[in-house]
């Protein structure tokens, strides 16, 4: 079998959120397959540190995705100067942890806007130069929480399973133009930020471990390579999936 399906060549990722965690695990990824990335956050220090890392095809821009009248100049800025964006990952977002009565409406929104409104708003200015072309990928970067419940995640988990849902619709409005439309959702990533947390709470750790079938948790690497199959060739005829990549959490009793 011929790996050429699973190539990135000559294709350009946006990924938001790109500096750090999984949206850097997917940057690596995809120019470990061929591919260009442009990544984007609002702290350019991060951004340039990521860049050094990822090498020559990895490019920047600084920009905040709840600032939404930036983004059709975004858009604008990177098909001129450095190529079609032939992929866009939506992975920036935020969290929230909070019991539902103890989150205020302000809470809520705030989840919400960044991590379903601006996700459309992106998508939507991206689309417009995929439809035209009729080749793209966009992948969301779900959750767990869309997939099952979550104590103490109210907002997150609504915001997130509201992209199940844009995914959805999308699909029958792209896919006439080639233009396919996917989510990965991770499970519990090792990062520095959640072993510290869970290392802090044995009960919530043992929870976890409990839920994941297998003996350990994600990495980064996991989720780019997901996303480097279903922005490939590879993955031609698959649109309209949520794909957790989760050690079998969500099916684990």
């Amino acid at each position: 079998m011929s790996l050429q399906a699973f190539s990135l060549l000559g294709k350009l990722a946006l990924i938001t959120g790109g500096g750090t965690g999984i949206g850097l695990g997917i940057a690596k990824a995809i120019i470990e397959a061929g591919g260009k990335v442009v990544i984007t956050g609002r702290r350019e220090k991060i951004l340039q540190d990521a860049v050094t890392v990822l090498g020559e095809n990895a490019y920047y821009r600084i920009n905040d995705i709840t600032d939404r009248k930036t983004l059709p100049l975004l858009v604008e800025n990177i098909e001129t100067t450095i190529g079609p964006i032939a992929i866009l990952i939506n992975n920036a977002g935020i969290h929230y942890k909070g019991y539902a009565q103890d989150t205020s409406d302000e809470d809520f929104e705030r989840i919400i806007q960044t991590n379903l409104i601006s996700v459309f708003s992106l998508t939507r200015e991206c689309a417009k130069y995929m439809l035209k072309r009729k080749s793209g990928s966009i992948i969301m970067i779900s959750s767990m929480t869309a997939l099952f419940g979550v104590d103490k995640v109210i907002a997150y988990s609504a915001s997130k399973t509201a992209l199940t849902g844009l995914v959805n619709s999308l699909v029958t409005e792209f896919s006439k133009n080639n233009v396919r439309v996917n989510a990965i959702a991770p499970g519990w990533i090792e990062s520095n930020m959640f072993l510290n947390a869970i290392n802090k709470d044995e009960a919530r750790k043992k929870q976890i471990t409990n839920r994941i079938a297998m003996d350990h948790f994600g990495t980064t690497e996991d989720i780019g390579h997901a996303a480097v199959f279903l922005s490939s060739e590879a993955a031609k005829y698959i649109t309209g999936v949520v794909l957790p990549v989760d050690g079998g959490a969500n099916v684990n009793f």
